[in-house]
């Protein structure tokens, strides 16, 4: 007779949910992972937000097959009491299990050293262009160049950040390297710990940092209520502030949005000078040093003050439109307050994302991301494939009753744009009900 198994409700499992304690459950089978946080190469983020749950679905979502070998040595000897599957959540590990025997995952024939080699051709014209010309017009297509560059290069950084896109590991660290960090100015360790927060806590307002863009603009009344952000690790006060520049945030959107890589420079060397766990810090510096050196060198060499701020603006502008393109991804979709829960991740990221509509050959210029619904359920698959599993992911929508939200390009700028002017109204009545102080009060009080 074999050994009788033990067995925890999910009540018990909900205990241990701090960064010194983390328990989760895969396929019934509960495993301790508290000691792995720290060596976890998705970062702590995840675990820490999942902890205490069933996390099956995620993963089964970020992980692939060869992940499965070290589970056993987590492995608490535990099963899930009265463990059960959701219809969804069956039909969702059914077609991961189908892609993953066709080859959807493995076959990353999308021309990534093409796509490369042409990127460093658009970079090397740019550059090219400014110190042999002083004609205005030519440095300003020089720094749109540069900007489509830039663009194509985060496109790059992201296949690569969600699976070898290279030939080896090495060469994927390799091009992380020389292009994200020495030619683009960004770190790739700050992108990975956002973006991992972002996919596995899509459109939670307390957790997903692609969410929480206060002072400067809000797209939920919700964060009126001074939301904290778990991200952060701090209050978002919805202050004095933040009420005048949310109030007019319909005017100041696309103007801000469309220099946010400034933000992204920011927020690259504040992670990697502070004490968040970073993996090859003095590497990724010395990477963000030698674009601090080359691009002012680069920008100073034109003529006149005026190209040079004039040079810049084209730049950042142009590769502001990669912002937007996350924008509209999830800006307008459906938030919620809470942290994620593994039981229905499925359904959040269907409800937290739109697909943006475009001819095959349009491809290039959204990255992937405009089968924004397909890369959140499916992360680890190569950009190429999304398109060919796009009928199967409707399907299943249809089949569970679920939206799925598509529209053009354009249409998906006037609604995210509607999203947050619809916050900034909210925002003025808001201010306007906030009572006035009693000082004042009493100096407009008559008779």
């Amino acid at each position: 007779m074999g050994d009788k198994k033990l067995y925890i409700s999910e009540e018990e499992l909900k205990i241990h949910n701090k960064k010194n304690d983390i328990w989760i459950s895969i396929l019934g089978k509960i495993y301790n992972v508290s000691n792995w946080v720290n060596q976890h190469p998705g970062g702590e983020l995840p675990l820490l937000y999942f902890a205490g749950q069933d996390v099956t679905d995620v993963f089964l979502a970020y992980h692939p097959k060869s992940s499965w070998l070290y589970l056993d040595k987590f492995f608490t000897g535990y099963y899930l009491k009265d463990y059960k599957v959701s219809e969804i959540s069956k039909d969702y590990r059914n077609l991961v299990s189908n892609f993953q025997k066709i080859g959807f995952f493995d076959n990353k024939g999308h021309g990534i050293m093409i796509l490369m080699l042409i990127t460093l051709i658009m970079f090397c014209v740019s550059v090219y262009g400014i110190l042999i010309s002083n004609v205005l017009w030519v440095h300003l297509i020089c720094g749109g160049l540069m900007g489509f560059s830039w663009i194509q290069i985060g496109w790059i950084g992201h296949d690569s950040a969600h699976y070898q896109a290279m030939i080896n590991p090495k060469f994927n660290s390799l091009a992380h390297f020389v292009l994200v960090n020495c030619l683009s100015g960004v770190s790739i360790a700050w992108w990975k710990r956002s973006h991992n927060a972002h996919h596995i806590a899509c459109n939670a307002l307390e957790f997903d940092p692609d969410m929480q863009h206060l002072p400067i603009f809000a797209v939920s009344s919700k964060f009126f209520d001074s939301l904290t952000s778990y991200f952060y690790e701090r209050k978002m006060n919805f202050g004095s502030i933040s009420r005048v520049l949310v109030r007019h945030q319909n005017l100041t959107f696309y103007p801000i949005f469309a220099f946010l890589r400034i933000f992204m420079y920011a927020q690259s060397f504040y992670v990697l000078l502070s004490r968040t766990k970073v993996t090859n810090r003095f590497k990724e510096l010395i990477g963000l040093v030698i674009f601090w050196i080359w691009f002012p060198l680069l920008v100073s060499s034109l003529p006149t003050w005026f190209e040079r701020i004039t040079f810049t603006i084209v730049t950042l502008a142009v590769t502001g439109i990669q912002q937007f393109q996350f924008c509209l991804n999830h800006l307008s979709c459906e938030a919620y307050l809470g942290p994620p829960s593994g039981s229905n991740w499925f359904e959040k990221q269907i409800t937290g994302s739109l697909d943006i509509e475009c001819s095959p050959w349009m491809d290039w210029f959204h990255g992937g991301l405009q089968f924004q619904i397909e890369h959140h359920l499916f992360p680890r698959m190569p950009r190429h494939q999304l398109r060919k599993i796009s009928p199967f992911v409707k399907e299943l929508c249809k089949k569970h009753s679920l939206p799925y939200s598509s529209m053009s390009f354009w249409k998906a700028n006037v609604v995210t744009f509607n999203t947050v002017h619809a916050a900034a109204i909210e925002a003025r009545e808001f201010s306007n009900c906030i009572p006035k102080n009693m000082l004042w009060e009493a100096m407009t009080t008559h008779g």
